[in-house]
């Protein structure tokens, strides 16, 4: 009996990243591993979008469309060449106008791009319908997503359909009917994929997701199922749905395989060993690519939460492609050790909020909420996303939010709760689209053209700074111990360890670079005789309050100038943390005496940030 062909997507060089670098991957490090990849037999990649747009320009210094091209070169003119979108997030930072989800499809197939696969982490129907359609208008193959999630033990909640039909959330009859939605509304499609971020969907409920999708779909469409190996079962989930009858998944290569990414290819093909499947590839060729891409990846640090399987993810289902992007942005605010915490704060996050599947960018509203409850107190600041989630600004959840979140959420953000589509909300905004991009170029004297206001649109002023040449590189790579002491014998002074209230840092000194415990920061020093970096401080005309850092994060903004007069809860600077943008509020109405810090400058907890008397 002839044995059924899988077909495979190699994500290595996306979601592989992702899942372990953050995306922080340069392109001239990891072609060669490609080309070898292809030699292997390996036809379908993961070439981009995601955070692996998103990272290129806030820590990589790449523009994403350049390293497009230089994967199209490199894997040849057949090969299909897939990235990853977010409905009407497409990959920006924040949701996009239509020009803009209309301009993101019509780029991705000028750089050489096959199949988007797109996806909205509410399974709200009219996020996927408007973008499906451009990015088959382009010429592009749509890969439609139904997104998957095991919700947290003791958590449970009833979906309606429009036509009344009430299911379980997170259910196989919940997939089926968002997957009847799809169709229903006529979202063009070339493929479908049931996409698991988190890895904790139970194998018995992708096997009967599969069956219905299945039924609904017929026998002729190509069918996928994606997830990871961060809870441990991700073989386990495959074979389910191969058994129930899907076409193609998703495998990695190492060292980017297994724990937060995919499972490795080798590992897949040994699972089904004597079965009636045989995989895609030649996999003698894909141990020899697995040893280049080890060579090309060797000088980067390797989190060891990348390798991990962690048996408590379906408590807290944080996607393996989010939870090195934090915990990467944690290290840079050293603020690593709040991590375990931050993760077991977001089970009550995820029930109370509305089940919306913990994938890009719900997962990062959880996991940001999440860390605000243990940072500042429960349900005391409301991260942005997430506040506007559970309003309603995003879509409609799978579940009505808890009203009492809903009401603080409405109450600390002053908005009122909406259920109009949110890309109509987008198009009213004059901060979106590509006449505010144009704007935002036009300011900083930058060229205006299609790629340049995609990027000013979709990343805003960080993509402002990069193509100005502002960005900073951050990718993370080993950087060999200082020697005690400081400096190496017969060097010049440009290392040093650096105690920092009892913490060590390796700081290294290249150019105008601070090299620190591997992340690269651009430094200068300036004499300063007033020892505050707003300028000396004001004569003071009261009693001294001081104003400190409540978590480590970067400087983004300074609002207020010694001397200024302020009135209670006025904001004086924003400091960035996380992908969050934090206001520091004026303890009490006064005259700034002093602002200790300038933009751009790396502040820890409970460092001093201004003074008001």
């Amino acid at each position: 009996m002839a044995k059924r062909r899988v077909s495979v997507m190699n994500t290595a060089f996306r979601d592989g990243f992702q899942s372990v670098f953050g995306a922080r991957v340069l392109r001239p490090d990891f072609l060669p591993a490609v080309e070898a990849a292809k030699a292997a037999g390996f036809t379908h990649f993961e070439a981009g979008g995601g955070a692996r747009y998103q990272a290129l320009y806030l820590y990589c210094q790449e523009d994403a469309f350049e390293m497009m091209d230089a994967f199209r070169e490199t894997a040849g003119p057949d090969a299909n060449l897939q990235t990853l979108a977010r409905g009407v997030n497409v990959v920006g930072l924040d949701s996009q106008s239509s020009d803009m989800i209309d301009l993101h499809a019509k780029l991705f197939k000028k750089h050489g791009i096959s199949t988007i696969r797109n996806f909205d982490a509410l399974n709200d129907v009219r996020n996927l319908s408007y973008s499906g359609r451009c990015i088959t208008e382009a010429g592009l193959q749509h890969e439609v997503v139904v997104t998957l999630m095991g919700l947290p033990p003791g958590a449970e909640g009833t979906y309606e359909a429009a036509d009344g039909t009430k299911v379980p959330a997170h259910s196989a009859e919940f997939y089926a009917s968002i997957l009847r939605q799809i169709l229903d509304n006529d979202v063009p499609y070339s493929s479908v994929c049931f996409k698991d971020a988190s890895g904790t969907t139970p194998p018995a409920v992708v096997y009967e997701a599969i069956k219905l999708a299945r039924k609904l779909l017929g026998d002729d469409v190509h069918l996928r199922l994606h997830t990871h190996e961060t809870a441990g079962i991700s073989v386990a989930q495959y074979r389910a749905a191969l058994d129930a009858g899907v076409d193609g998944i998703d495998l990695a290569m190492a060292p980017v395989s297994g724990g937060t990414s995919q499972p490795d290819a080798i590992t897949m093909w040994q699972a089904l060993r004597g079965s009636d499947y045989e995989l895609d590839f030649d996999i003698a060729k894909v141990v020899e690519a697995e040893e280049v891409l080890k060579e090309c990846l060797s000088e980067y640090f390797m989190p060891p939460e990348a390798k991990s399987v962690e048996p408590l993810i379906p408590y807290s289902p944080m996607p393996g492609g989010a939870l090195t992007a934090n915990t990467q942005m944690m290290r840079d605010n050293n603020m690593l050790d709040r991590y375990p915490a931050v993760i077991a704060a977001m089970g009550e996050v995820v029930r109370r909020g509305g089940f919306g599947t913990s994938v890009t960018p719900v997962s990062q509203f959880y996991f940001q909420q999440a860390f605000n409850n243990v940072v500042f107190g429960p349900w005391k600041r409301f991260a942005e996303g997430y506040g506007k989630m559970v309003l309603g600004y995003f879509g409609k959840t799978p579940v009505p939010p808890d009203p009492e979140i809903v009401k603080l959420a409405s109450e600390q953000m002053g908005l009122e709760p909406t259920v109009r589509d949110p890309r109509e909300i987008n198009d009213e905004d004059p901060s979106k689209g590509a006449e505010a991009a144009k704007a935002r170029l036009t300011e900083a004297g930058l060229p205006i053209n299609e790629e340049n206001v995609f990027i000013a649109s979709s990343l805003m002023a960080k993509g402002v700074a990069f193509l100005k040449g502002e960005a900073e590189l951050a990718v993370r790579k080993n950087v060999a111990p200082a020697p005690a002491g400081g400096a190496p014998a017969g060097s010049s002074a440009d290392r040093f360890t650096v105690t920092v209230r009892g913490r060590a840092y390796d700081v290294q000194l290249q150019g105008d670079d601070a090299i620190i415990d591997g992340t690269r920061y651009p430094f200068s020093v300036t004499e300063n005789a007033g020892g505050g970096g707003g300028g000396a401080p004001a004569a003071a005309s009261g009693p001294r309050t001081e104003v400190r850092s409540e978590l480590p994060g970067r400087v983004l903004k300074v609002l207020v100038n010694p001397g200024s007069t302020v009135a209670a809860g006025q904001p004086l600077m924003v400091l960035e943390a996380l992908k969050m943008e934090i206001e520091v509020n004026a303890p009490s109405a006064g005259t700034v005496a002093e602002v200790a810090v300038q933009p751009g400058a790396q502040v820890a907890a409970g460092d001093l940030l201004a003074a008001v008397t």
